[in-house]
């Protein structure tokens, strides 16, 4: 459905971008007077230089002004709004003095609990299989619906956090959930705001982005990926998971399927190793791509291309239903692993050497 007053969403994400894009540089300043810098000091960072941290700052005031703008302040939006804010204050805290996991985690859940007080929740859980055994939906009891809400927001919060190891990769792969996001919201909701702080988010996001690419002049830091991952998960919520329609349950787990997958998995790889789920590693997709001798800017292509398959499909589901997306995500899936296996053959090092040692064999 489209909306009468789309005009709005319009100059959402322009604002956004706008604003975003002209506050960046100041932040770069304000990072370097402050030092809240990032210092290369373990074989996780790729950088080899300090770079400027608590680029999330212009983030999040290109979307704070634009949806104070554009968007209807009505209860559900003030509790997402206040509760950004407290992410935000937590994430350049953390940028600049490297808070504890656990205090970190606490001011998540209050966050995510006034999210939840306001009334953004996962009301329905609904039935893919409906149409085999089983009602549409389930209507869940207070409390689980509390508790999943605010598992869910968490979750996504530090998702995108995760997938903070690249220049460009999370503002991007959030800024293509985002627009995924908008338009799915056109389709299946009937939502304004949730499609203004939508297009407030993808245009933010944008308006960053050219200072993130690599070579990266600014990081957006905690302060940016806890708030992409925190406006995300409370706007799937608002806008599809709080519905009772079937492809709603589908629609934001695809949508943020990246960061969930990367993760899920990063939680059990720890937990086989014997280690805590939140200790850091080097065993994300991004760093399993550069060991296989993918540059930074491929890598990030090449994510960047399977959120966008994952959006596509959640595309495919809500317009043609379940199994065509899911054959179209298995194609494209296969297509991309095939490619990758190709490419790390053609880039593996260990090959590499071998030839120069016959080469060098040869010569003798």
């Amino acid at each position: 459905m489209l909306f009468d007053n789309n005009i709005y969403v319009l100059l959402a994400l322009v604002m956004a971008f706008l604003i975003s894009f002209a506050a960046t540089p100041m932040v770069i300043s304000l990072a370097h007077k402050i030092n809240a810098l990032d210092i290369p000091k373990d074989n996780r960072r790729v950088h080899k230089k300090p770079i400027p941290l608590i680029g999330g700052l212009a983030i999040f005031y290109g979307f704070i002004v634009s949806v104070l703008c554009f968007a209807t302040i009505d209860r559900e939006t003030m509790g997402i709004l206040i509760g950004s804010v407290i992410i935000v204050t937590v994430g350049v805290i953390d940028d600049m003095t490297d808070m504890k996991a656990i205090i970190k985690l606490l001011c998540q859940i209050v966050a995510a609990a006034i999210v939840v007080y306001s009334g953004v929740r996962i009301g329905h859980f609904t039935n893919p299989f409906a149409q085999w055994f089983g009602p549409p939906h389930f209507v869940l009891n207070y409390w689980v619906s509390v508790t999943l809400t605010m598992i869910w927001i968490v979750g996504v919060c530090n998702a995108v956090n995760l997938i903070d190891g690249l220049d460009g990769l999370a503002v991007g792969v959030s800024s293509i959930a985002s627009m995924s996001l908008l338009a799915m919201t056109f389709l299946i909701s009937n939502n304004l705001n949730v499609a203004i702080m939508t297009a407030a988010l993808a245009g933010a996001g944008f308006g960053f982005l050219p200072y993130n690419f690599n070579p990266a002049k600014i990081f957006m830091g905690d302060t940016g990926a806890l708030f992409l991952g925190f406006i995300l998960a409370c706007i799937s919520v608002q806008g599809f998971l709080k519905l009772s329609a079937i492809i709603s349950f589908a629609v934001p787990i695809l949508i943020l399927g990246l960061p969930i997958f990367d993760t899920l998995f990063a939680i059990i790889r720890r937990l086989l190793t014997g280690r805590s789920p939140m200790s850091p590693d080097r065993g994300h997709l991004h760093h399993r791509l550069l060991d296989m001798g993918f540059s930074q800017k491929q890598t990030v292509a090449i994510l960047y291309t399977m959120t966008a398959v994952l959006c596509l499909t959640a595309v495919v589901i809500s317009i043609k239903g379940y199994l065509r997306g899911l054959l179209l995500i298995l194609a494209v899936l296969l297509i991309i692993l095939v490619s990758l296996r190709l490419m790390g053959e053609l880039k593996d090092p260990s090959s590499h050497s071998e030839i120069s040692e016959m080469e060098e064999e040869n010569h003798e």
